[in-house]
């Protein structure tokens, strides 16, 4: 099944050389081309927010009926906190499915940004890697 994992969690492995120290703050391209998800600070945490998308179009698939008709643009999907050098951890929400997944979010390069999603209390996971976009 194809998934948009705007929202999903990390795989914790090894940050490539070059990625020392470094954070996801920045625009970054979902796999499939998709989105675009703006991570910056939010306190002591990061969160995330779709900044553009492909097709527009409303959290139809959310588990609140009165959320389904709010705009997907702009919408927070993703909040983390450090857990190590280039690791964070929290949640992260996808629109396809209206699901809240736990989120893991590991710093390969610069340039690539691994993301696994679990669905809370399952084995239901995904992963897939972000790109920045300049």
């Amino acid at each position: 099944m194809k998934r948009l994992w705007i929202c999903a969690s990390i795989l914790a492995a090894p940050a490539a050389a070059g990625a020392a120290d470094a954070d996801p703050i920045g625009k970054w391209r979902v796999a499939d081309g998709t989105a675009l998800v703006q991570i910056s600070r939010c306190g002591p945490a990061m969160c995330g927010k779709i900044s553009w998308m492909a097709e527009k179009g409303v959290d139809e698939n959310n588990p609140d009926p009165r959320q389904r008709s709010r705009s997907l643009l702009g919408l927070p999907i993703l909040s983390v906190e450090p857990k190590g050098a280039n690791l964070w951890s929290g949640t992260i929400y996808n629109a396809k499915d209206g699901q809240n997944y736990s989120a893991n979010l590991a710093l390969r390069s610069e340039t690539v940004l691994r993301l696994e999603g679990c669905l809370s209390g399952t084995k239901i996971c995904g992963a897939e890697d972000w790109t920045r976009v300049k």
